[in-house]
């Protein structure tokens, strides 16, 4: 294998490390005064360290009970002789799991740092309010993908093993699953609770300093919004790297030309997040949502550019090219039909406003109806840009077995390309929450009407970019999904060559094994949404609690008196406790379900499991991730002085829409994707397991 393109991603992502740096450093040195803004913002701070750290402890013991099975089963059984390839895979994973809980740890450093420095710039104007904010979140954006192209480079370099690689991510998929599902669990409890009993009983501001619920709020913002989406997009970066050089590995070798355009496409790729992020400013036009857009579109033409010299410098296959290309614009779009249905400037968004004039169940009807209509855009996006990946790649192969192989190989590279300008991605993600935070700091420290008015802008446009980038993670994941569908099939038809076992080509649903298998997935997405969000209702329920207590036991907290403060702690107690208690149960039963159908139907019924749970597993997270959207950007819009403005009964109802959006769109939603993610890895990893051990 030349080594020149691997060498070459290890350089591109310490410079990314380094330009990370140096973006922390400018936005630590910003400034920054006002006191009463400081002691709220080390609140905010403490609060989400001390989740994180005991967070990361929980997951750290279940890390280790999963490390030493997989040293005991994986690849092979110990017993067999192989300890080596054992303790490789056993390391790899730990490698994925330690790089995919530093970049939530990063995420939290910086973001709670820019919301004091956002909030307090807030005050010269909204330009030098949004770079604070939108450089804070690109420390995140170039330290995630760099740790996740540096890992992968690392690992392969070292090991130049497909399965390694898979260890890898699943190191990597694991924690982020338990890291989205316990941070969205703490984050919506805090913001279902605040509103709820502040908004709706009370009437009082989002983000008065008398409710309770107020720092555990913003604190959520960061260990849901932030540390969970970056392990989250850690992990997809990882898993589309990692799926495209299993099956890369299959069709040429370690040393083949196919591996060497992986790496360099997804070196090019954090090379034009890269510049995208430097050249990122607010123009003439004050627009913040045009700003944020606007370097996406440029990082798409940079990458577009770089690449196709770079195929024709190096000789690559133009088709792989074009498959990489066209996941890369369908992520685009998929970005642009999501700001369709989530924005306040288009009907959806404004329809639903209008409807809660009628009451709460008009809003969630109204909520639900263009949920679901916002699904087939993405879904039929995903779906074309699958078809035409493979149809333009497969004719690559010679006989039918290597051309299904350079079909599924075309549609791992187009979930390279889509999540090529991840960087970017995630940078216009970590944002929201940072302006987000922003908001509430300048309510709190009784900043202005002026500040308050710029945050508000920057922080509604974060929310209309933030449902445009989960659109975009949960098509990168539906496509990566797919890839690993292909890479399950690499993996089994390997072993099955050894023993001297049927290849497998693909799954039929005629075959009672892969039906059975294609139900049982695709109840999956259903079940794991559930439990997470009756985790959140459970947690919610005692913080309202907690809240009603001290509204009623503290003297003069809800009249605001002056020296009477609420005992924020205990909502963040009730808040890290629920969720460290709930965010287990969801993520071990997805992974006991895919074991016990492997043993059950063997690996026919694994490719069906697989399918059912992809399939289901988008609809459900698109479906939910933009009705949530649109119910958070309806609430907006009456607040923003329509249908009543704040306090009218039509704003009351968007309340209520928006809290039942919550859990959807920032538990549920952004959950499912890590979990089709997890099953998929698993499932390659236990292929061998499966394709010897079963009933059927």
């Amino acid at each position: 294998m030349d080594k020149f393109f691997i060498f070459s991603t290890i350089g591109i992502a310490v410079i990314a490390f380094v330009f990370a740096f140096w973006l922390y450093i400018w936005v630590s040195k910003q400034p920054s005064s006002n006191k009463k803004v400081a002691s709220i913002g080390e609140l905010i701070r403490n609060g989400a360290n001390v989740f994180l750290r005991k967070e990361y402890l929980v997951l750290a013991k279940f890390s280790g009970v999963i490390a030493i099975l997989i040293f005991i089963f994986l690849p092979e059984p110990i017993w067999k002789g192989k300890i080596l390839e054992n303790l490789t895979m056993f390391i790899a994973y730990l490698f994925g799991t330690g790089l995919s809980a530093l970049a939530g740890k990063i995420g939290i450093q910086v973001a709670t740092i820019a919301n004091v420095k956002t909030a307090e710039a807030a005050q010269k104007g909204i330009k030098p309010s949004f770079l604070s904010g939108f450089r804070g979140g690109a420390v995140m954006g170039m330290a995630v993908v760099g740790a996740s192209l540096l890992g992968v480079a690392l690992v392969f370099l070292i090991t130049k093993n497909g399965t390694a690689l898979l260890g890898f991510s699943f190191g990597a998929s694991s924690l982020a699953l338990f890291a989205k599902a316990g941070g969205g669990i703490f984050t919506k409890t805090a913001d279902i609770s605040a509103d709820l009993v502040g908004k709706v009983e009370f009437g009082i501001p989002e983000d008065d300093p008398r409710n309770p619920a107020v720092i555990a709020d913003n604190v959520g913002d960061n260990v849901g919004d932030v540390a969970g989406m970056g392990a989250d997009l850690f992990d997809s970066n990882v898993a589309s790297l990692a799926a495209a050089l299993v099956m890369a590995v299959a069709l040429g070798g370690v040393e083949g030309k196919n591996v060497m355009m992986v790496f360099c496409f997804a070196a090019i790729g954090l090379l034009a997040s890269l510049i995208g992020v430097g050249f990122a400013r607010m123009g003439k036009t004050g627009n913040p949502t045009h700003a944020l857009n606007m370097s996406t579109y440029i990082t798409t033409g940079i990458f577009t550019v770089l690449t196709a010299l770079a195929t024709l410098l190096f000789k690559f296959e133009w088709r792989i090219w074009i498959a990489s290309v066209v996941g890369l614009f369908v992520g685009v779009i998929i970005g642009i039909t999501t700001d369709y249905f989530t924005n306040d400037e288009r009907k959806p968004v404004r329809n639903v406003a209008k409807a809660s004039k009628s009451g709460p169940a008009f809003t969630i009807i109204n909520g639900i109806s263009y949920g679901f209509l916002s699904v087939l855009p993405a879904i039929v996006g995903i779906a074309i840009s699958a078809l035409v990946a493979y149809k333009i790649a497969a004719p690559l192969g010679v006989t039918p077995e290597d051309q299904t192989q350079f079909g599924m190989f075309g549609i791992s590279m187009a979930a390279v390309g889509m999540l090529s300008i991840v960087g970017m991605i995630i940078s216009n993600d970590a944002y929201g929450p940072i302006v987000d935070n922003a908001r509430g700091l300048v309510e709190m420290g009784n900043l202005g009407e002026t500040a308050l008015e710029i945050t508000d802008s920057l922080d509604s446009a974060g929310n209309t970019v933030k449902a445009v980038t989960k659109g975009f993670s949960i098509g990168a994941a539906g496509l990566t999904v797919i890839a690993l569908l292909g890479a399950f099939m690499s993996e089994v038809n390997v072993k099955a060559a050894e023993i001297g076992h049927a290849l497998i080509t693909g799954f039929d649903v005629m075959d009672p094994v892969v039906f059975f298998g294609l139900l049982v997935g695709s109840a999956v997405p259903a079940v794991f949404s559930a439990l997470l969000m009756l985790g959140v209702n459970r947690n919610a329920e005692r913080m309202v609690g907690e809240i009603h207590r001290q509204f009623q036991e503290i003297p003069g907290l809800l009249e605001g008196k002056d020296g009477v403060s609420p005992e924020y702690d205990k909502c963040i107690a009730i808040a890290t406790t629920g969720a460290l208690r709930e965010l287990i149960p969801a993520g071990l039963f997805a992974i006991v379900i895919t074991i016990l159908v492997g043993f059950v139907g063997g690996v026919a019924a694994v490719g069906g499991f697989l399918v059912g749970n992809i399939v289901s597993g988008l609809l459900l997270a698109l479906f939910m991730s933009n009705s949530g959207g649109l119910w958070d950007n309806g609430k907006k819009y009456v607040e923003a002085g329509n249908f009543g403005g704040k306090g009218s009964p039509a704003h009351k109802a968007a309340v209520v829409g928006d809290t039942v959006g919550d859990p959807f769109k920032d538990t549920a939603g952004p959950s499912i994707n890590t979990q089709i993610t997890v099953v998929s890895l698993l499932a390659s990893l236990l292929s061998t397991i499966f394709l010897t051990l079963s009933i059927f």
